[in-house]
């Protein structure tokens, strides 16, 4: 749902912004100043990276250890709600367009007449009906990387990311603008210093940025190692287009298929944690025909393969901060901070959303338009995500290894359909703090729950008669949202409305666009064909631009095959609901509780 043209038409490709000033003042390469240095160039560390993209004027430089980006291999599943997060960032498309939909998935078990032999058990939904209006998806990591790095290079802040520099040292100094101080090295040997105001540690398990912070992962030593393989094969095995779980009393197999028609992965069991040099493409293959039995299968061809093993740890912490530290300087994210395994497809969209979850917080920080205490929240929420990441994956993991005969078969089918919620990246409840309110009028919008992501839901915009998804409209751009739910003749969404033309000028900085900080969207009650734009309040048509143009595109109607009233239970006298940029709702308030969003937002933003 991209705007453009508002500075004034301009030909060409409308998707690729012109670079903001800043960039041609910049060095090529690291530089010896950065505001904020990303290490690793993984998912964590690219969405980190795509969300402070949205602050071209702040100068982000990402580094990684390998020598160029990755090409194959590594996670493949995105999550409804990391396509939910791509279609804030304009990526969507392209990954629904490249990726293999997950739709159903299948069960198998030994045979209680032949236990030798695996028959299948149940088939299920992979995500159950209304969850959200994007699907489960497979698509290769160096894929989503790809698309990533060319966001970040198409867009005004035109983020750099520089290959093969390794983190040597890492410390933090009293005083100075720039107190990080970093030393990268390259394979050549070649040494040298920058200075940033953050850096963020996206290196993975073994994280130097983790280790000079002084942070550790603990939790379980692996006792359990996986073989997994990208192949090309030739199977009678009715399911290998089908996500399918598979237990047999030669061990366990998930087959994922891939994108593209032909391609599947193989994640194949190993018994304990064998010598990797034991481990090739021919033994992986041997031990799934074991575990198929008594169908073939005869690989073609190896596209990827690898062996890991299955740990789940965690920090306690997820900065360089005690605990009453309210401006910590050093981040980690992704696999720096948790690890897990891979079967319940969680570690890349987890990773992903950490990112996401921090970028935003370190954006409005460094344009000074948030306190810097809401810093301290990235690891108050993550942490807690991690942890209920682990606390699931360590009971999935092990009944995913479950071969006993007397195991009932309906056991693990129920725990996937019962937990589908949390797989598809729903599961994530933020506790109350200075961005989610404690005490909100749950009850005015029943559907939007404070602390989980906001539930999008079908709309017509009033401009153009579009139907759309509401939550569509937000972009990772940075920005609150605060949804008006109108009251059935709008007389009390307009008082509101004259609350907030003296209330949002207060938390915008000077120059800013009107939406820039806090964007304010309606939903009225009344068929589209019943409003006019031009009776709307001046709050939802802003003037933008240099060219002071209206924007038309902030109010909304219900579908009428989908009130969204009723489709999310928002109580018929109205409501606000107020969003952070990361989507997740922070507040529920009844249309006329001016001073509780006040409140809410004076805590966290800071006056212009």
């Amino acid at each position: 749902m991209a705007q453009f043209h508002v500075d004034g038409y301009r030909p060409g490709d409308p998707f690729r912004a012109e670079p903001h000033p800043a960039v041609a003042l910049r060095p090529e390469g690291v530089g010896d100043t950065v505001d904020v240095l990303v290490v690793g160039a993984g998912p964590a560390g690219l969405v980190l990276a795509a969300q402070l993209a949205a602050f071209p004027e702040l100068h982000t430089v990402v580094v990684d250890r390998r020598d160029g980006p990755l090409e194959v291999g590594q996670a493949d599943g995105v999550a409804c709600r990391s396509m939910e997060m791509f279609e804030a960032l304009g990526l969507a498309e392209r990954v629904l367009a490249e990726g293999y939909q997950v739709n159903e998935v299948a069960f198998w078990r030994p045979d209680p007449e032949d236990p030798a032999a695996v028959v299948r058990t149940g088939r299920i939904p992979d995500v159950e009906d209304g969850l959200s209006e994007m699907p489960h998806l497979i698509v290769n990591q160096a894929r989503i990387l790809a698309f990533l790095r060319e966001h970040l290079a198409r867009s005004a802040a035109r983020t750099p990311t520089v290959f093969d520099r390794r983190v040597e040292d890492l410390r933090v100094e009293p005083d100075g603008d720039h107190p990080v101080v970093v030393t990268l090295a390259d394979s050549t040997g070649h040494v040298s210093t920058v200075r940033a105001r953050y850096v963020v540690g996206c290196d993975g398990a073994r994280s130097r940025v983790r280790a000079a912070i002084g942070r550790e992962l603990r939790g379980d030593s692996a006792n359990q190692a996986w073989g997994v393989m990208d192949v090309l094969v030739d199977t009678d095995f009715p399911d290998i287009r089908r996500k399918s779980a598979i237990s047999s009393s030669s061990g366990s197999l998930l087959i994922i298929p891939r994108e593209g028609g032909y391609l599947v992965r193989l994640y194949v069991e190993l018994d304990g944690v064998p010598e990797r040099g034991t481990v090739t493409p021919e033994t992986l293959a041997a031990t799934a025909r074991r575990i198929l039995a008594p169908y073939t299968l005869e690989v073609r061809d190896v596209g990827w393969w690898s062996v890991y093993e299955v740990g789940q740890r965690l920090c306690d912490r997820f900065d360089d901060g005690p605990d009453d530290d309210a401006h910590p300087r050093v981040f980690i994210a992704g696999d720096a901070c948790h690890t897990h395994s891979a079967k319940a497809g969680q570690g890349m969209n987890v990773s992903m959303a950490d990112g996401w979850n921090l970028g935003w917080k370190l954006g409005a920080v460094l344009h000074g338009t948030a306190r810097p205490e809401l810093l301290a929240t990235y690891s108050a929420e993550r942490q807690q995500v991690a942890q209920e990441l682990i606390d699931f994956d360590r009971e999935f993991a092990a009944l995913f290894s479950d071969h006993s005969e007397q195991t009932d078969p309906s056991v693990f089918q129920r725990y996937f359909r019962d937990h589908g919620r949390y797989t598809a990246g729903f599961g994530v409840r933020y506790a109350p703090s200075m961005i989610t309110a404690a005490a909100p009028a749950q009850e005015r919008a029943k559907g939007f729950e404070v602390g989980t992501r906001f539930h999008s839901a079908p709309v017509v915009r009033l401009a153009d008669a579009k139907p759309m998804h509401l939550g569509h409209v937000a972009r990772a751009d940075g920005a609150w949202r605060l949804y008006l739910f109108a009251d059935r003749d709008g007389t009390t969404l307009r008082a509101l409305t004259d609350r907030l033309a003296s209330m949002l000028p207060r938390f915008t900085p000077a120059g800013g666009e009107p939406d820039a900080v806090i964007d304010v969207r309606a939903v009225f009650q009344q068929h589209h064909h019943e409003l006019e734009t031009t009776g709307l309040p001046a709050v939802l048509r802003p003037r933008k631009g240099p060219l002071g143009l209206v924007d038309h595109e902030k109010a909304f109607c219900p579908d009428p095959a989908w009130d969204v009233f009723d489709l999310r239970g928002v109580d018929r006298d109205g409501a606000m609901v107020l969003v952070r940029p990361d989507q997740y709702v922070a507040h529920v308030l009844a249309l006329d509780d001016h001073d509780a969003l006040e409140a809410l937002l004076g805590g966290v933003l800071l006056e212009g």
